[in-house]
């Protein structure tokens, strides 16, 4: 076999990216729909790759058939923005000729309960939570899809 010293150099010039896998992406679901339960909340958790595909879902017994839908589209939203979907909510309410971020995809949810799963400062996926009577509460289970992964936690900027 003969091999060609350019294609070599064009390898080593590919991005790395890391990828969530798939133990952890179930891990960080599971530990989100357990806080909740804790709580008394009823919810779904979702958990995307980088690129926004769920690797994750669960839902808890008896949380609505919406949540399964409300956490994929935070999740996704939180991973393809790069942000806490409760901060793009608040930014989105303070300056209104933004709102087509809203309108991106069909995709797309901007209400808190979304956080994007930093490891090191780059983001490889999102996790979003759906069903809990109030956004900051889907966010809080959101937090501990993060903090069992040991991901870098969002803080909100002021």
């Amino acid at each position: 076999m003969i091999i060609n010293p350019d294609r070599l150099v064009l390898a080593e010039e590919l991005p790395q990216q890391s990828v969530l896998p798939l133990e952890l992406a179930n891990k960080a679901a599971l530990a989100a729909v357990k806080h909740c339960k804790k709580e008394g909340y009823r919810v779904s958790a979702t958990v995307v790759d980088g690129a926004g595909v769920i690797k994750a879902l669960l839902r808890a017994d008896g949380a609505g058939a919406h949540t399964v839908d409300s956490s994929q589209r935070k999740a996704y939203t939180a991973a393809s923005l790069r942000e806490s979907t409760q901060k793009l909510a608040l930014l989105i309410a303070r300056k209104p000729e933004i709102q087509a971020l809203r309108d991106m995809n069909e995709s797309i949810l901007i209400l808190g309960g979304g956080l994007p799963i930093k490891i090191e400062g780059e983001v490889i996926g999102g996790i979003g939570v759906g069903g809990a009577p109030g956004a900051a509460l889907d966010e809080n289970c959101a937090r501990a899809g993060l903090e069992i992964l040991g991901a870098d936690l969002y803080q909100e900027k002021n």
